[in-house]
């Protein structure tokens, strides 16, 4: 017997992921979390043979829930499944502590196929990301500058050059204006750019937003 804690906060994506399960030999048990909190209750009253977890949870950041989960059940393994391309948020959600990352876009098989293999405690990968993490490894100290930022910089400069301004950014992640403007300098800084605009054109250039 399989047990799945699946976290995203719409129901369809976590009805369509049992239906998948519901399909496939042997037998299923599931939990559902649409939000950080339920999540962190579940994962601590019931024992889990993987958590399949969306990166974006109602404005709380999935990587954060990521941290809290590693640090209440170190052997839990993770899956991530994002609609956020792997170019994005895969180095991220592997440092953090996620045995697989998985795009929403992915076929059906290759979902069954990851959440089957972390299960079983190996690590997850696609082709593609697996030919990056080597090409990454070869490059050594060469990392991309915005792999510098923190995981919190890195979200507030993806908001800046998806459009949002300050205020909107700080409504998005609780936080005050000042908080924001002093993300924002430290990101620059970390960055080595004077403007938004410089920071919005190496965001879409790199691939990093949507």
């Amino acid at each position: 017997m399989k047990r799945i804690l699946i976290v995203d906060d719409h129901e369809v994506v976590r009805e369509g992921i049992k239906r998948i399960f519901d399909e496939q030999p042997g037998t299923t048990v599931f939990g559902q979390a649409g939000s950080v909190t339920e999540a962190l209750d579940l994962a601590r009253q019931h024992n889990w043979d993987v958590a399949v977890l969306d990166l974006s949870l109602g404005g709380r950041s999935g990587l954060d829930l990521l941290k809290e989960l590693k640090q209440m059940r170190p052997k839990l393994p993770v899956l991530i499944l994002s609609m956020h391309s792997e170019e994005q948020y895969a180095r991220r959600a592997f440092k953090a502590g996620a045995a697989g990352y998985v795009t929403k876009d992915s076929p059906r098989d290759e979902l069954v196929k990851a959440i089957n293999k972390v299960s079983e405690g190996r690590r997850y990968v696609s082709a593609a990301m697996a030919e990056t993490l080597v090409l990454d490894f070869e490059r050594g100290a060469d990392r991309p500058p915005h792999e510098n930022l923190s995981d919190r910089e890195f979200e507030v400069m993806r908001l800046i050059a998806s459009g949002k301004t300050v205020s909107e950014i700080a409504d998005m992640l609780s936080l005050s204006d000042k908080t924001i403007s002093t993300y924002r300098a430290r990101i620059l800084e970390k960055m080595g750019m004077k403007t938004s605009a410089e920071l919005t054109h190496y965001v879409i250039q790199n691939k990093l937003v949507d």
